[in-house]
């Protein structure tokens, strides 16, 4: 991923943003074919330890057997998004840009063995059980014996080591005070949600600027 350097994010920052995501589109490369799907998984940090991300697919998805084969893999996590018109700027002779938050995560794969599949499907469900409290939590026992083993059958799970981390978080960091106002107001404005928190984001970089008291959006739009 191209990074520009007013946008680059910290290995440990793009890691955890990616970790409270938890989803991304997981991409290989099958004799020069890319082949992808949008998967959840789950982040595994350690102290002093390379991290890793653990998933898995249907054992029909390709990416099952391209995992036997090892190989790199790409996991690209995509955060809140939102197009910027040259209208909402403070300054003239503005061009049309768009904002977003991404993350790319890449390193080599295995497939996890399958009498330890079981116990890597209970990791992924217990990660996003929390999100869900005070809601109990819900367990893959819950699930009758004969049903379980044949889910968790029909699956393959993916560990891949993360040798790379690329952040890039475009909130227009290198535009002046002004301009940052203006856009970060007229976003927050927008009917769209991913749109407003793009808004948030840029409000929060700067926090000690006058939002309120800045030119309406409705007078910058014209």
């Amino acid at each position: 991923m191209y990074v520009n350097s007013h946008f680059k994010v910290h290995p440990a920052t793009s890691l955890a943003f990616a970790g409270s995501r938890g989803f991304g589109l997981v991409i290989a490369s099958d004799g020069g074919r890319p082949v992808a799907s949008p998967l959840p998984f789950r982040l595994i940090e350690q102290d002093g330890k390379v991290p890793k991300l653990e998933f898995h697919v249907a054992r029909a998805n390709p990416l099952g057997q391209i995992a036997e084969k090892g190989g790199t893999w790409l996991v690209a996590v995509q955060g809140h998004d939102a197009y910027v018109s040259p209208d909402w700027y403070a300054s003239a002779e503005q061009v049309p840009t768009w904002l977003y938050e991404a993350v790319h995560l890449s390193g080599p794969v295995r497939v996890i063995p399958g009498n330890h599949t079981r116990g890597h499907t209970e990791r992924l469900s217990h990660t996003f059980e929390k999100w869900l409290a005070p809601k109990p939590e819900w367990k893959l026992e819950k699930v009758a014996d004969k049903r379980r083993e044949m889910l968790l059958t029909a699956i393959v799970a993916v560990e891949m080591t993360v040798e790379s981390i690329e952040g890039n978080f475009k909130l227009n960091q290198h535009k002046p005070d002004a301009d940052h106002v203006a856009v970060a107001n007229a976003l927050v404005e927008q009917s769209d949600a991913s749109a407003r928190e793009i808004g948030k984001r840029m409000v929060a970089l700067r926090p000690h600027l006058d939002y309120l008291s800045s030119t309406p959006l409705t007078t910058l739009a014209g």
